[in-house]
């Protein structure tokens, strides 16, 4: 047994590392959950249980049922073919559906534009970084009289490129917009 083990801990620094970024993660989603608004949290459940196999069941057994019923009933049609009255009821219900779906699907989509604009900050961040440590992996390099000079990709990655010209870029060659293409 090794000394994370011990502690109660992953078995290796990488695993203890990785286990404390999911429970981070999982704080920030349970945080996220807690926010939702009544409507919110409504939506949610009502959206779940649309696309649930349990609803699409059920809704085939009640519309064929009603069909079937409609169809071979010798005395009391309550909905004779054409099914008015069932086409009514479901448009009704895809009147009321549609919109609660959309409100969950709103929430979903704020959360992970939220988590896009984390993302991104972590990528600059990481970038940033990166682009320090090869600065001063140069002033090493510089100060024992190592050659990375003759190296063609290493100025390239010194230099911290701007957001700006990073998103023209990617308008340009990714979505075909030549917007920018008299500044590159």
């Amino acid at each position: 047994m090794n000394d994370y083990e011990k502690k109660g801990m992953a078995s290796s620094p990488t695993e203890h590392v990785t286990s404390r970024n999911v429970r981070k993660i999982a704080e920030v989603e349970r945080a996220a959950l807690e926010k939702r608004n009544l409507g919110e949290r409504i939506a949610d459940k009502f959206s779940a249980f649309i696309g649930s196999w349990t609803f699409i069941i059920g809704q085939t057994v009640i519309l064929g049922g009603w069909i079937i019923i409609n169809l071979l009933a010798r005395a009391q049609h309550w909905d004779p073919y054409p099914f008015n009255f069932l086409n009514l009821a479901l448009s009704i219900q895809v009147a009321y559906a549609t919109p609660i779906i959309i409100m969950s699907q709103n929430y979903q989509s704020r959360l992970s534009q939220q988590r896009n604009h984390l993302d991104l900050q972590i990528n600059l961040l990481s970038e940033q970084e990166n682009t320090e440590m090869l600065h001063l992996l140069r002033l090493i390099c510089e100060r024992l009289d190592i050659d990375y000079k003759n190296r063609p990709e290493v100025p390239a990655l010194v230099e911290s490129d701007e957001l700006t010209k990073m998103v023209q870029h990617i308008e340009k060659v990714v979505e075909g917009n030549p917007k920018n293409d008299e500044n590159n």
